[in-house]
């Protein structure tokens, strides 16, 4: 197999797994994804995932990698919110939710987590154009605000939630307190409504 060759048919997919390089070669060797990952010609994401070493270049392709390695899945939590400018801590973990159990994984692009969440509670999230690239998931602010505030327990008192941080130009003028709200009565937690609550209050948000 010619490496050149098959990196012309996967390379726009940015990331991929065996079972399309099965559907597009039936007889296909894996031992060549082993052989060209250590020749630094592919990089290993996870079991069965691969990529390219060019998209480490990519602003932002660890936001991809999230979504492709582990679905379903969208970024949320952390990393939506410093996405957002919402939080001022530069995160260095992606951090997503998905209706699978949680997980971990590493690889040169970064350090993924993944939070468990009901599979009724998968909403709020949006498309968002990623270069030419495949459109990726990304929480709404404000669904990334109460992912946080309902997967975190230490967010139950008015000074963890302070300790966030929240960006007060983007709480008081771009927040969209009806999603945040509409958003709230759909997950069904009186805690979690008790801490919007609370970000309300902080805020001053009514």
């Amino acid at each position: 197999m010619n490496f050149w060759q098959f990196r012309n048919q996967f390379y726009d997919l940015a990331c991929f797994n065996v079972n399309q390089v099965y559907a597009w070669k039936p007889d296909f060797d894996k031992n060549n994804l082993t052989r060209w990952t250590k020749q630094n010609l592919l990089v290993k994401l996870r079991n069965s995932w691969y990529s390219f070493p060019e998209y480490l270049k990519m602003p932002n392709f660890q936001y991809l990698v999230s979504n492709r390695i582990y679905s379903p899945s969208y970024v949320s939590l952390h990393s939506a919110l410093a996405f957002y400018d919402i939080i001022p801590e530069a995160i260095v973990q992606t951090t997503a939710v998905s209706s699978l159990k949680k997980a971990n994984f590493e690889n040169v692009f970064g350090s993924f987590l993944y939070q468990q969440i009901l599979p009724k509670l998968m909403f709020g999230y949006e498309q968002k154009a990623f270069s030419n690239k495949p459109s990726l998931l990304f929480a709404t602010p404000e669904k990334a605000i109460l992912d946080l505030l309902y997967l975190y327990p230490i967010y139950n008192n008015e000074q963890e939630i302070r300790e966030l941080r929240f960006d007060e130009e983007f709480m008081q003028e771009d927040l969209n307190i009806e999603r945040l709200n509409e958003f709230t009565e759909r997950f069904q937690s009186k805690v979690l409504s008790n801490r919007v609550n609370l970000l309300i209050k902080i805020y001053d948000l009514c």
